[in-house]
């Protein structure tokens, strides 16, 4: 049986209190119980590390016997494993409730098997609701549990004609008001910001989240500086809120290894164009940012540089997600394909 549309609004607000939430070594996770009428009757989020798990936390706000017979709307499939606390299946089960909708299936070894042993309890069980928006929510801790590191973003600013700044190196700005909000927004969700020190000593970008006002937003990004170049005394990166890290840059991989060491499960690669072709053609990219302006800058400030790629035949072939438009400006979010999807 497929979930109702009440259900389908429950875990909208379950995928909201979520986000209420730490990001950390453990996921965002909402949960609602609804009464037999399609009733809300209590809500929860998981609190962080050690804390009870969002359902567990919904049914602490019940009476005895109150759940019994309800329905719980997840964001994350019900975890099956004791750790610093119990299986929140057995105690959706223990609380006598009737049925669980769930968006994404848990990817850990450990946890995952909920809505099994759910269902081997006689509990209805119904998965895939808002599947893409809890994946979205999600995905840089997804990353992490699948690949054991953390999710990479890259973004560029780029004219129609691929130029990321002129021929002097200016480069400020090419996107309008519009995209660069957008870009803001995206920092303040990311764990860290990346740049070269080529981009550092060009433009000396302060690589904090900001409002359009010039505010800070509440979540900031933990800056990482890569390149052997020293940090200007001066530098704008030196004033943020959270101290930036420097690495060498000759070990992408152990970078994002020490990251992840450091909490962070998504990571957002600004520039410049060295550093992003360098994460491109290490296969270290989950998603890609393409801002294009209307405008034609033409030299040889490309956005993009080496990739590893000599023949057409070796071509890095990317999936087109969203197009969006951001004032005069486009958004084109796309994902790089696997082997396997590759045509």
């Amino acid at each position: 049986m497929a979930a109702t549309d009440r259900e389908s609004e429950a875990m909208r607000r379950a995928l909201t209190l979520a986000l209420n939430g730490p990001r950390g070594v453990n996921p965002q996770v909402g949960a609602v119980i609804l009464g037999a009428d399609g009733e809300l009757l209590a809500e929860g989020w998981h609190r962080g590390a050690g804390t009870a798990h969002a359902e567990v936390d919904a049914l602490s706000r019940l009476s005895p016997e109150a759940a019994r017979g309800a329905t719980a709307v997840v964001s994350l499939e019900p975890c099956n494993h004791t750790g610093r606390t119990g299986p929140c299946a057995q105690a959706l089960i223990d609380a006598g409730i009737a049925r669980v909708v769930y968006a994404i299936d848990d990817p850990g070894e450990a946890s995952s098997g909920g809505a099994d042993r759910l269902r081997a309890a006689g509990v209805d069980v119904v998965a895939g609701v808002r599947a893409d928006e809890a994946t979205a929510l999600l995905a840089g801790w997804l990353t992490v549990q699948r690949l054991g590191r953390p999710h990479v973003t890259i973004k560029w600013a780029q004219s129609l004609d691929g130029r990321a700044a002129a021929q002097d190196g200016t480069s400020q700005w090419i996107t309008g008001p519009e995209a660069r909000a957008d870009v803001h927004r995206r920092r303040a969700v990311a764990d860290a910001i990346v740049v070269g020190t080529g981009t550092l000593l060009a433009d000396d970008p302060a690589l904090t989240a900001r409002e359009p006002g010039g505010g800070l937003l509440p979540d900031q990004p933990r800056p990482v500086i890569v390149g052997t170049r020293a940090v200007p005394q001066d530098a704008a990166v030196r004033r943020h809120p959270r101290p930036f890290l420097q690495d060498e840059g000759d070990d992408l991989p152990d970078l994002l290894d020490r990251l992840r060491e450091l909490g962070a499960h998504s990571v957002f690669v600004e520039g410049g164009p060295t550093l992003a072709s360098s994460f491109l053609r290490a296969g270290l990219v989950d998603e890609v940012l393409t801002y294009i302006a209307p405008t034609v800058i033409g030299g040889d400030r490309v956005a993009v540089t080496d990739v590893g790629v000599s023949t057409i035949a070796q071509q890095r072939r990317l999936e087109i997600v969203t197009v969006e438009r951001l004032g005069a400006d486009l958004l084109v979010t796309t994902r790089p394909l696997t082997e396997k999807e590759t045509p």
